[in-house]
């Protein structure tokens, strides 16, 4: 073969080698890493599965270089972020090329790359390896606001890292409720929330814990999702068998069928667990008396103490990959109605003067987003007593992502 044969050839390699990954993607997003197989792949490409195979031996090899392909492409946005002059620039760039891509992605312009919320789920050295990169990924955010003087520092710019991180993984489930054209103004409001957070100037951060202790409707059963909700957490919908779970729990598998009768039931029992966790802390702050901004604060300090002690996790919205479209659009449809409770406290919020005048709905959706990921954050979290943990990773959004006074506390 001479060279311009040889370059077609590896270009059409190349080509074929990237739609089978772009289709890789688009089955894990929509069935989780799992639930991807070869003839799903093969079929959106148009091509049979011995060629896939051809390209990809097997289907963990295939959903880990869709992953790489993920981590590669969140670099060069974090580099391309990184080379602005200061950390406001920095967030802001990495917010625009976030929304710039999904604008495409939504036109039809662009493929969508694989999430990473089955990356968990992966095996043996890969896992191992693909976790290492994405901790750079982590490190290569945290590295936006710049050296940390000391560790009080480094902890809250981890915190910052990762709430700026999961607010753009959460960007496309609720994107879709607006128009394209209107997706800068969307950037806008939400780099506003960043930046000077939701309270009003002169609020402080004094939240009251609220008592979310409740009646078992049945024993034991509260115990078990907690345990299920767990390692659905992170192994993902599919990751996450039914022996696995019966398991941890040290019971078997019949007692699963016991409490429940089939996994997709699970996950919604685990759902409605978590959401009515987050709605009896929303209605328990709209009870008490003080500022609206109060009440608010005392919700998220609440939710936070849930998500980084033994009393949670709540469920992520991750394992909704992987789940029936008519059980995954329920859930959503649950979790929206509670985003709009958080934007009906932002408005009275507002109203008041307790809050900043910022637009309710999408900063409600930020909102879930601190709440959702909070949960991978249980590790840094136990490095500092629990008010500091909580009170570093609420200022991300309580005072937006450039305000150091929570390490005056």
């Amino acid at each position: 073969m001479n060279a311009p044969e040889k370059v077609a050839g590896t270009k059409r390699f190349q080509a074929k080698r990237d739609a089978i990954l772009a289709a890789a993607a688009d089955a894990i997003n929509e069935q989780s890493a799992k639930g991807m197989t070869f003839a799903d792949v093969a079929r959106r490409v148009g091509l049979n599965t011995t060629s896939v195979t051809y390209y990809f031996k097997r289907k963990e090899d295939l959903a880990a270089a869709a992953f790489e392909q993920t981590l590669d492409r969140l670099a060069a946005m974090l580099d391309e972020a990184g080379a602005e002059a200061d950390p406001q620039a920095r967030v802001a760039r990495y917010l625009t090329i976030n929304m710039e891509r999904l604008a495409r992605i939504r036109r039809g312009d662009e493929r969508d790359f694989a999430i990473l919320s089955d990356l968990r789920a992966m095996e043996g050295p890969v896992k191992r390896a693909l976790l290492e990169r994405w901790r750079g990924i982590f490190r290569k955010t945290r590295s936006l606001w710049g050296p940390a003087a000391n560790r009080a520092q480094t902890d809250l710019h981890g915190a910052r890292a990762h709430v700026l991180l999961e607010n753009t993984f959460w960007l496309p489930a609720w994107l879709a409720r607006y128009e394209v054209d209107e997706y800068p103004r969307v950037e806008a409001r939400l780099m506003e929330v960043f930046r000077s957070g939701i309270a009003a100037p002169g609020q402080a951060w004094a939240p009251e814990m609220l008592d979310l202790e409740h009646d078992e409707p049945e024993p034991g059963r509260d115990a078990f999702l907690l345990a299920a909700t767990r390692l659905i957490n992170e192994l993902g919908y599919r990751g996450a068998s039914v022996q696995k779970i019966a398991s941890e729990l040290n019971v078997t598998k019949g007692s699963f069928y016991h409490h429940l009768d089939a996994k997709d039931e699970l996950v919604i029992a685990c759902y409605k667990r978590s959401f009515d966790i987050i709605a009896d802390a929303q209605r328990l702050a709209e009870s008490h008396a003080g500022s609206h901004w109060q009440r608010l604060e005392s919700t998220m300090a609440t939710l936070l103490d849930v998500q980084f002690s033994e009393r949670g996790p709540l469920l992520r919205t991750t394992a909704l990959s992987g789940l029936p479209p008519r059980v995954r659009s329920t859930m959503i449809d649950r979790s929206n109605r509670i985003a709009r409770r958080f934007a009906g406290m932002l408005s009275d919020g507002i109203a008041e003067g307790s809050i900043r005048p910022i637009d309710p709905l999408v900063a409600s959706q930020a909102l879930m987003a601190l709440q959702n990921a909070a949960f991978d954050m249980r590790k840094w979290a136990s490095a500092m007593p629990r008010g500091q943990a909580i009170a570093f990773y609420a200022s991300t959004l309580a005072f937006g992502l450039f305000d150091d006074k929570v390490l005056e506390g």
